[in-house]
């Protein structure tokens, strides 16, 4: 299994690819990180073409149970939730990746359920997914 995709491999990456200063990359990547968070934030689409959509979702409210005490309902509000549709591009390069490669998790075993986490915690975690593929 490779290892993860970090902000800082990105910064490096481009560095090596483009001879821009290092610091000024990771401002670069920094601001445009911050700006489509800042986007998502205010309710905006986010197209990144050939790369993907991040788009805002109303999750309705539910009422949930609490595996502790599941005699007791728990009224989960309505709330926005970031959505992200695959660009042509990276649905192609998914199509090719060798799945022998990804840890070997088959479809009969159980995925990890995702933790709970902040637009800049799943973006980051979308672009470690990527970090094998070229754009």
């Amino acid at each position: 299994m490779t290892s993860n995709l970090t902000k800082r491999k990105i910064v490096k990456i481009i560095h090596e690819k483009t001879g821009f200063p290092q610091d000024e990359v990771q401002a670069t990547v920094q601001m445009t990180l911050d700006t489509i968070a800042n986007s998502i934030g205010k309710g905006q689409k986010v197209e990144l073409r050939n790369f993907g959509i991040f788009g805002i979702q109303i999750r309705k409210a539910r009422v949930g149970r609490n595996p502790k005490k599941p005699e007791k309902d728990v009224q989960i509000p309505e709330r926005a939730v970031v959505k992200f549709r695959l660009g042509k591009r990276l649905k192609d390069k998914l199509k090719q990746l060798s799945l022998g490669n990804l840890g070997g998790n088959t479809a009969e075993e159980e995925a990890p359920k995702p933790q709970k986490t902040g637009f800049t915690e799943k973006l980051k975690t979308k672009l470690k997914e990527l970090e094998d593929l070229d754009f």
